[in-house]
């Protein structure tokens, strides 16, 4: 009978990258289910494959994130100024289905809100979302029981955005499988994953990531416009893959992405835009009129100023400091050593925008995992970003259990809240900085590292440069003091050359 390692199935399968083997953190991390995998087990002989364990451990995970909303479900949504606070399980969903007109069947875009919001203050697609789960709510009961209910259909809803996700970021890097457990295990994923809609988008997102990868050019683009069309965020991503065409002259692919994009957004919108264009263009005006929101510096600097800006002002500083760091992600782009990932370009700019915009709500963090595993898939930094996140998680709700608690004054002070903001940006800002360090020393890219060069990249993965500027005409420069692996286009060199 032949052995495992001769069968067909196993000739034209990839040397999968077991991050037990060479990251520390996560050898330390394995003791608690048996230790490291052994370098003679036998992988792909049983169901459980990588991306099998990954999507069931993303939705174990996404169930532990629900029953931490259990107070709410059972009281808190509905009774107590600030006890959703305290209890840290705060959710849009239930107060939305009443608040947005959906207990009235009232149709988003078209018919007009009671109340301060004249229409629904969300993009397209997430509001086709958000019908969906109304028509699924049973309208009987009281408006209690609704609300449970439509929580509910939605945490369903989203429980299959989050095991997309998982397995999109598993078979995104073919080598790389294991690395979706950092988005399934990630504790800010968990937490989040229900307070808004944002999963949609971030599905979408992780797909169209995948479709890349695989040079499926025209089914990115498509993706990519349904997800922008669920949230501004994802457009972003055209402009490090333009750079990254522009440097590999791949422009007929990139072509393909911007028309896919653009189309796949048009189909959603369009219908939408041309009979309920007020409606509609409620999500853009509501982006511009808002004011300093929480989770900002732009917070900071207003709770501590007798003068603060004007939302106008914020706005025109706020874009100009994005456009400021997306000009330097395209310098780093283009005089780059060596031709950055796409995952790396691509958290860079989304990370940019969560740092520069006047508002971060704490399930934004969902935009960023999927990325932030792609761009540097090091637990040890993962876990660093994860615990700022955490901490910002509990400080805004502690901050709000302050406010609406009157004379009590349970929860966290407006300074401490200005302390869990830091935290937050410091988090996000250290991620930013190894991502960039990768990128000018790519023997310190992990991915690089094992030998692959842009597995996400598509028709980028191994392509020649076409046009550079400054310092990527010269031959990469390598760490300083640096005794790893020193690695070229593709390939794995170590400075010992003995056998």
């Amino acid at each position: 009978m032949p052995s495992a390692e001769s069968t067909p199935a196993r000739v034209h399968e990839p040397d999968l990258v077991r991050p037990t083997r060479d990251d520390t953190v996560a050898t330390a991390g394995s003791e608690l289910i048996g230790g490291p995998l052994g370098r003679r087990a036998l992988l792909g002989t049983s169901w459980w494959t990588p991306v099998r364990v990954v999507a069931l451990v993303a939705i174990g995970m996404f169930a532990l994130g629900l029953i931490q909303k259990a107070p709410c479900y059972n009281g808190a949504w509905f009774f107590g100024a600030s006890s959703q606070y305290t209890h840290a399980c705060y959710s849009d969903i239930p107060h939305l289905y009443q608040g947005r007109g959906f207990a009235d069947g009232l149709v988003p875009y078209f018919d007009k809100l009671p109340g301060d919001m004249d229409y629904l203050e969300y993009p397209v697609l997430t509001g086709v979302f958000m019908e969906v789960a109304a028509w699924l709510t049973p309208g009987s009961g009281s408006i209690q029981d609704q609300e449970q209910w439509y929580w509910m259909v939605n945490a369903g809803m989203l429980m299959a955005c989050a095991a997309v996700i998982a397995v999109c970021v598993s078979r995104t890097h073919a080598r790389r499988p294991w690395d979706g457990l950092l988005v399934a295990l990630a504790p800010a994923f968990a937490l989040t994953a229900t307070i808004n809609w944002d999963l949609l988008a971030v599905a979408l997102t992780a797909a169209a990531m995948m479709m890349w990868a695989r040079g499926r050019s025209l089914a990115f683009g498509v993706l990519l416009g349904l997800a922008t069309a669920a949230k501004l965020y994802p457009v972003f991503l055209l402009g490090p893959l333009f750079l990254l065409c522009l440097r590999a002259g791949k422009w007929r692919d990139f072509g393909k992405a911007l028309g896919g994009a653009a189309v796949a957004w048009l189909v959603v919108n369009l219908p939408v835009m041309l009979f309920a264009f007020e409606g509609w263009s409620k999500f853009y005006r509501f982006s511009q009129e808002r004011g300093v929101d929480f989770g900002s510096f732009w917070l900071i600097l207003a709770q501590n100023s007798s003068d603060p800006l004007t939302t106008d002002s914020v706005n025109t500083l706020a874009t100009v400091m994005v456009l400021l760091c997306f000009l330097g992600i395209a310098w780093l782009t283009l005089s780059a050593p060596r031709r950055p990932r796409f995952a790396q370009l691509a958290f860079l700019v989304v990370a940019a925008f969560i740092l520069t915009n006047k508002v971060y709500s704490p399930q934004y963090v969902l935009w960023l995992v999927p990325l932030a595993v792609l761009a540097r898939p090091k637990w040890r930094d993962f876990l660093i970003w994860q615990a700022c996140e955490v901490a910002y998680f509990l400080g805004i709700w502690m901050y709000l259990a302050y406010t609406t608690s009157g004379d009590a004054h349970k929860g966290l002070p407006t300074d401490g809240y200005h302390w869990a903001i830091g935290v937050h940006l410091l988090g996000t800002l250290y991620l930013c900085v190894v991502v960039v360090r990768d990128i000018l020393m790519p023997e310190r890219d992990v991915v690089r590292q094992a030998g692959d060069d842009d597995p996400s990249g598509g028709v980028l993965d191994g392509a020649e440069d076409a046009f550079v500027l400054g310092a990527a005409a010269h031959p990469p420069r390598h760490a300083s003091h640096f005794d790893g692996p020193q690695v070229e286009w593709g390939k794995q060199e170590t400075l010992d050359s003995s056998p």
